[in-house]
């Protein structure tokens, strides 16, 4: 396995934990397994969706909801084989059977045949007790998109009994590894926020890493050492379309993160010696430095509200995090449990951070609350676990662990009672990053 220069590997083994070593994933699609459950969870029944005088589709849409609403951690969805009853609409609930079953919630629909390739999608979503409807909608889309329908429909379900947003029609972005020796490979892959339906965006025989999304959605920014050396990319896409942005032949060029408003990346540069933090303006190529010292500073995140960045510094002896102001200024340390902290990702409302914590040789991900005076909990059992993703609703988080000679990924949910274990056969999975909201259709 061909590794990064000597600089750029030991600033990731500070930050990332054996970032070097833990690789990534295969591009036919990653083995997924639920770990885990909350038996105070929510219990609601999803009943398949009937499906009169269609053809045999290629995704069950209950299954799809089922599993989404299951690895949340807020829900607790009755097993299919339990299903007794098979109502498609909110007329043919027998209320009576769903109470002894205890369900509060049930979900029944219908599929039916649009036309042109199409099939239209209807819905509804009941309270048992109350016998009250709560939701009823349609989808019409080509059956090939059911997965993304039954995303949708989740999404819908979660926000109307939780009150926020679901996040399961999202992507996650992740790096492959696959072979050894000189013929291993890299892929850049974006998929469903379940693991599913991967598409390769880059490929290289050389290292890639550090996938950031844009705010649309629209582009991911990445690293890549296909010259030797690493650079900072952007790629649309879109358009498929990519850009270099950061290229400085001396020391390394790395760890790039969106702005809120999608028109800046913090990235960690060396060519002057030192790793410093700066802002670079991603159509004028201005480069603003917001560091400077001695000390390694790396691994940025912005605060949502786009004022202010967490990274990683080494200035106090051992990495720890520190905020500082977007225009520049003194940092000021926020980290101060353990030993070790690194590799943070903030909340959508900037009350949550989840970093890397390291004590001993045990590095866990840990959440702090920012306000309740730094208070941490442990998400992760470790021993090895790094780059911790926030969903963009924070319900669920993405995160990397070495099992063995390979990297693996888990989606947890917020309270690290529900994993979903995302493991390649034949490679190694490492750098996740999970993407926005995408547009509602």
């Amino acid at each position: 396995m061909r590794k990064p220069n000597p600089l750029y590997s030991f600033v990731l083994l500070l930050v990332t934990v054996l970032f070097a070593n833990t690789a990534v994933a295969q591009t036919s699609g990653l083995d997924i397994q639920i770990v885990g459950g909350v038996k105070t969870a929510t219990p609601i029944a999803v009943v398949p969706f009937a499906q009169p005088g269609v053809a045999p589709l290629p995704t069950d849409v209950a299954d799809v909801i089922r599993a989404d609403l299951n690895r949340c951690g807020k829900f607790r969805a009755l097993a299919k084989s339990d299903i007794v009853e098979f109502p498609a609409k909110g007329a043919d609930i027998n209320y009576g059977t769903w109470r002894l079953l205890k369900q509060d919630y049930i979900t029944v629909g219908h599929i039916s045949d649009a036309g042109n390739g199409m099939v239209r999608v209807d819905y509804e979503l009941w309270d048992v007790n109350r016998q009250q409807n709560l939701l009823a909608g349609y989808f019409a889309a080509p059956a090939g998109d059911l997965r993304g329908v039954a995303h949708q429909i989740a999404d819908a379900i979660y926000q109307k009994i939780t009150g926020v947003r679901g996040a399961f029609w999202t992507r996650i972005a992740y790096i492959t590894q696959t072979g050894l020796g000189d013929n291993t490979n890299y892929a850049l892959v974006v998929a469903d926020s379940d693991g599913y339906n991967p598409q390769v965006v880059a490929r290289s025989r050389e290292s890639l890493m550090s996938p950031a999304w844009s705010p649309d959605g629209k582009k991911i920014a990445y690293v890549s050492f296909e010259s030797g050396n690493s650079q900072i990319y952007v790629q649309d896409l879109t358009t498929g379309a990519r850009q270099l942005v950061e290229s400085h032949k001396k020391g390394i060029n790395g760890a790039p993160a969106w702005s809120p408003d999608g028109r800046r990346l913090a990235v960690a540069l060396s060519f002057t010696g030192h790793l410093e933090l700066y802002v670079l303006d991603v159509a004028s190529h201005q480069e603003t430095q917001l560091t400077h010292g001695m000390s390694i500073n790396t691994e940025s995140v912005w605060a949502p509200d786009g004022q202010s960045l967490y990274f990683t510094s080494d200035r106090s002896g051992r990495p720890q995090i520190y905020q500082i102001p977007a225009s520049g200024g003194t940092p000021q340390r926020i980290s101060f449990q353990g030993t070790y902290n690194s590799n943070s990702d903030i909340s959508y409302d900037g009350k949550e951070l989840a970093m890397v914590q390291g004590n001993g040789n045990v590095y866990r991900i840990a959440i702090m609350d920012l306000g309740l005076g730094g208070q941490v909990r442990y998400l992760s059992p470790g021993p090895l676990d790094f780059g911790p993703s926030w969903a963009p609703n924070a319900s669920m988080l993405l995160y990397g662990a070495t099992e063995g000679p390979r990297g693996v990924l888990y989606a947890t949910s917020s309270d690290g009672m529900v994993r979903q274990r995302l493991a390649l056969a034949n490679g190694s999975v490492s750098d996740p990053s999970w993407g926005p909201y995408r547009q509602q259709q």
